[in-house]
C-alpha cells in the first residue's frame, strides 16, 4: 500500500518513521512546503528501514502522490506551549483548504487521515473542503488519548496496557470524557478487577489516571516543545487497520449525525476501520453524567467549527 504525509515536522516524520518500521506500508511519500526537509527525513527514514524490513521512502511534490492509497495530513502551523488546540483554528483553516485540494487533485481515491491540530475540526474542514463521504476522512482524534488511558490503567493494575480495554471520548482536547464506566481488566469492569487483582482504585486514583491523560499532551509540550511518538504510532495504527481491512475498534475522528443529542458533530467515538475507512461506529451506552460530559464536548466542537462555518 502507498502511503503519503504532507507535512513532514515532528508529527508527520514520527508517522512516517512507524509506519515504515512497522511495515504498514510499501511505500511512503513525504511531500511538505520545505522540500529539503522533506528530502531529509525521507533519506533519513530509508536509513532504518533495512534494520526491520522493507519500505520504499521518497519524497517530492504532490503530483509524487499520485496512486496513494491513504494521504496523512499533518500540515499546518504548530501550535505552541499554552496554547490550546482550539486556538489553532484559524491559523490552520486557510492552510488545509488549499493542501486538501492538492492532494485530491493528486490522488482523488485516496483515504485522508487528518493528524494537524485542533484535529476534530480540521476534521470537519476536511471533509468538507474534499467533497468526500465522512466514512472516507479519518481524524486521529482520540486514538492517543486512549493509548494514554490504557497505559495509566495498566501501570495502576501491573499488567499490560495490551490487556486493557478503555476509550477516551469527545475532543481531541480539554473536554474530552475518559468512559470509566466502559472500562474493562481482562473482561472484568475496572472496578472488579481492583478487588479481585488487590490493587484499589479509588477516587484519588481516578482523578490522578484522569489527570494523568487529559493533561498529558501540555506537560510533554512543556518538556520538549511537541509531542509526536505516541501521535505518529497512532497514525500507523490507522493506516494497518486501513491496509489490512481489519475492521479494528479504534477511537477516531469523523463526522456523526447524532451523538449525546447533539447533530452533526465531528468528534472520536468508538469506531470499526478498516479499507473503506469509517465501516461501522460503536455507540456506547454511558452514565448520566458521561452523557453529559460529552454532550459538553460535542458543544464545544461545534462552536469552534460555527466560528468558522
Amino acid at each position: 500500500m502507498k502511503v503519503g504525509i504532507v507535512g513532514v515536522g515532528m508529527v508527520g516524520s514520527a508517522a512516517g518513521y512507524a509506519i515504515a518500521l512497522l511495515g504498514a506500508a510499501s511505500e511512503v511519500v513525504l511531500v511538505d512546503h520545505k522540500p529539503e526537509l522533506a528530502i531529509a527525513q525521507a533519506e533519513d527514514i530509508a536509513h532504518a528501514v533495512p534494520f526491520v524490513g522493507t519500505c520504499r521512502v521518497s519524497a517530492g511534490d504532490y503530483a509524487l502522490l499520485a496512486g496513494a492509497d491513504v494521504v496523512i495530513l499533518a500540515a499546518g502551523v504548530a501550535q505552541v506551549p499554552g496554547e490550546s488546540r482550539l486556538s489553532l483554528l484559524a491559523r490552520n483553516a486557510d492552510v488545509f483548504a488549499d493542501v486538501v485540494g492538492r492532494v485530491l487533485a493528486a490522488a482523488p481515491q485516496a483515504l485522508l487521515v487528518v493528524a494537524s491540530n485542533p484535529v476534530d475540526v480540521m476534521t470537519g474542514i476536511a471533509r468538507r473542503v474534499s467533497g468526500l463521504p465522512p466514512e472516507r476522512v479519518i481524524g486521529s482524534g482520540t486514538i492517543l488519548d486512549t493509548a494514554r488511558f490504557r497505559t495509566l490503567l495498566a501501570d495502576h493494575f501491573g499488567i499490560a496496557p495490551q490487556s486493557v480495554h478503555a476509550f477516551v471520548l469527545g475532543e481531541h482536547g480539554d473536554s474530552e470524557v475518559l468512559a470509566w464506566s466502559l472500562a474493562h481488566v481482562g473482561g472484568e469492569p475496572v472496578g472488579s478487577a481492583a478487588a479481585k487483582l488487590g490493587r484499589p482504585l479509588t477516587d484519588g486514583d481516578r482523578a490522578r489516571i484522569d489527570d494523568g491523560v487529559r493533561w498529558a499532551g501540555a506537560r510533554i509540550m512543556a518538556g520538549k516543545g511537541a509531542t509526536w511518538y505516541g501521535i505518529g504510532a497512532g497514525l500507523a495504527r490507522i493506516v494497518q487497520a486501513v491496509r489490512d481491512d481489519q475492521r479494528a475498534v479504534l477511537t477516531v475522528s469523523a463526522h456523526t449525525a447524532l451523538v449525546a443529542g447533539m447533530a452533526d458533530v465531528t468528534l472520536s467515538l468508538p469506531r470499526v476501520i478498516g479499507a473503506g475507512g469509517v465501516i461501522a461506529t460503536l455507540m456506547p451506552d454511558l452514565t448520566a453524567d458521561e452523557t453529559a460530559a460529552l454532550r459538553h464536548s460535542a458543544q464545544v466542537l461545534k462552536d469552534a467549527a460555527g466560528d468558522l462555518w
